[in-house]
């Protein structure tokens, strides 16, 4: 009879990462999914300047398995809008779009165009 052999097992839950943005590359072996959170913070102790905070998550995976999660998020995707209705662009991102349509045609015509900006 085989004797019983006891293990320890820790698992790293990891922190909870909501991400605005998301790029991906790849190379022969790999597919790299890099996911960012870009927010703008107030810190009283640079008055003079604004700060920001960049947190990045890398996830690295072969070929195989980023199509299998690109098959996974379409199966997701479409149960989600079987049960919530059509995902649609928000209406807000929708204005800041335009907004930003009629910039970029000013600055082609070369008008001095002032853009907030978070880095100075």
């Amino acid at each position: 009879m085989a004797q019983e052999e006891k293990i320890n097992l820790n698992i790293n839950e990891g922190d909870a990462f909501y991400a605005h943005e998301l790029s991906i590359n790849f190379n022969p072996l790999q597919f790299v999914f890099d996911f960012k959170s870009v927010t703008p913070r107030v810190d009283p102790r640079s008055r003079d300047r604004a700060s920001i905070v960049l947190k990045h998550n890398v996830v690295l995976t072969d070929p195989y398995h980023a199509k299998r999660v690109h098959e996974l998020l379409g199966g997701v995707i479409k149960k989600y809008e079987k049960e919530f209705g059509k995902i649609e662009k928000p209406a807000p991102l929708k204005v800041a779009e335009k907004k930003n349509k009629k910039i970029q045609s000013k600055a082609k015509n070369k008008e001095k165009i002032e853009t907030p900006s978070y880095i100075s």
